[in-house]
């Protein structure tokens, strides 16, 4: 029930940030997800690549995506209202994406994919048992070769953000929470500006999944 509780707090959170605050005024508001887009075609992204965004929401990664004639790109997002508001920008190509609403952390499962991508989620994880159900999925839903691309403040970060605790990784913390199995091949650094302009550091973490 612990564990219940925890995602209910997250999910009542998350849908009122997202109904109280306007897309291109949250502190992780980006016009064009240029370090994501870059990793995602290190992996050799093509139409035919399943790919999903986790904590993915109001985030314009999937635009990008389905535009580039992606047709296996699932979102998952706790908040509902995160992605109404994808889905209603996206309008007919909505009908494209899988949209998924519920907690990381909670039960749920997808179909296999080739790449895990998650900017900005991972960070909020302060609870062990959180981390471990979310490497849980990981190994779950990732295919032997595919990559995991996990973006999260960086050890200069922010200590919080949206009025929560965060935890803060380099690439050597983020391959000790996945565990054995998955060897890192890019790492990127990122001064992040927010819409008010001040400067969060990120870390971009690619690893991908031993045969």
């Amino acid at each position: 029930m612990k564990g219940f509780g925890i995602a209910m707090d997250r999910k009542a959170h998350w849908d009122r940030v997202y109904t109280t605050t306007a897309s291109e005024e949250v502190s992780w508001y980006q016009r064009e997800p240029t370090i994501s887009l870059r990793l995602l075609e290190q992996t050799g992204l093509t139409a035919a690549t399943r790919v999903i965004d986790i904590g993915g929401g109001d985030s314009r990664l999937v635009d990008r995506l389905v535009a580039r004639g992606l047709r296996c790109v699932t979102v998952l997002d706790v908040s509902g209202a995160a992605l109404a508001r994808a889905a209603a920008r996206l309008g007919g190509l909505a009908d494209h994406v899988q949209w998924i609403e519920t907690d990381v952390t909670g039960p749920w499962t997808a179909a296999p994919v080739d790449i895990w991508h998650d900017r900005a989620v991972f960070h909020f994880l302060t609870d062990a048992e959180d981390r471990a159900r979310y490497v849980a999925r990981v190994r779950e839903l990732v295919i032997s070769g595919g990559s995991v691309i996990v973006g999260t403040f960086a050890p200069d970060g922010p200590e919080r953000c949206s009025g929560l605790p965060v935890c803060r990784y380099d690439a050597a913390g983020i391959g000790a929470e996945l565990g054995k199995g998955f060897t890192l091949v890019d790492m990127v650094a990122e001064a992040h500006r927010t819409p008010t302009g001040a400067i969060q550091h990120f870390n971009y973490s690619r690893f991908v999944r031993d045969a």
